[in-house]
């Protein structure tokens, strides 16, 4: 009933997405986590203002989030070269996703940082913490679940935008996908909906770890 050269062809093909999506979203984090907090606490009406720093951070971030991934690949070709020593295949697609969404996840961390309620941070700052003890101890445990919410979303679009990557030589579904569109469209179908059930576990285990964090729904 199945073909074993097609099972072992998608199941490839979902390892490589999985690969991509799941490496990009750890070093986006790396990288965006930190953008996140400057750009919390930097803000005017943070607990260290910085306009400058704010302002600078802030236009870098937009200019970074507002090019379409496909052509940010393009752009980032050197670098990818220069950094992965290939720009086909998997691996290849992992900077300019980083590149993509590090960014996002910024902007997405400092969303979920400013949920905070300002009468905790409040409460910290008149019993004397410092600034690195009211990130660690305050606005990072208080926001978990929107941080958490957040990375399912992360992780979610970074898998679209690794799809999108096999129409230049990336690897996983989206390139069976595109590569078999033509002349075998069942295929492409397949492909398409292993992504969708992808997506859908992803969220899946994005919410249970939220409901678990959210010390309220306890």
């Amino acid at each position: 009933m199945f073909d074993p050269q097609l099972v072992k062809l998608f199941g490839d093909g979902i390892l490589e997405t999985l690969y991509m999506t799941l490496v990009s979203t750890a070093i986006s984090y790396l990288l965006g986590l930190p953008i996140g907090v400057l750009l919390t606490t930097s803000a005017p009406d943070g607990i260290s203002p910085r306009p400058v720093l704010y302002r600078t951070l802030g236009v870098v971030v937009n200019i970074l989030r507002s090019v379409p991934f496909l052509i940010l690949m393009v752009c980032v070709l050197g670098l990818t070269r220069f950094l992965v020593g290939t720009i086909i295949g998997s691996t290849a697609v992992i900077p300019p996703l980083v590149i993509a969404a590090a960014p996002y996840v910024g902007r997405m961390v400092e969303g979920s940082l400013k949920e905070v309620d300002h009468g905790v941070i409040e409460a910290a700052q008149s019993m004397g913490a410092s600034v690195f003890q009211i990130i660690t101890r305050v606005l990072l445990p208080e926001s978990t679940p929107s941080l958490l919410n957040g990375a399912a979303i992360v992780t979610t679009t970074i898998l679209s935008y690794s799809a999108m990557a096999g129409a230049l030589g990336g690897g996983g579904l989206g390139a069976i996908a595109i590569n078999y569109h033509r002349f075998q469209p069942d295929m492409m179908w397949i492909a398409v909906v292993l992504l969708v059930l992808l997506v859908q576990l992803i969220q899946l285990i994005g919410d249970r770890l939220v409901v678990k964090s959210d010390k309220r729904r306890r």
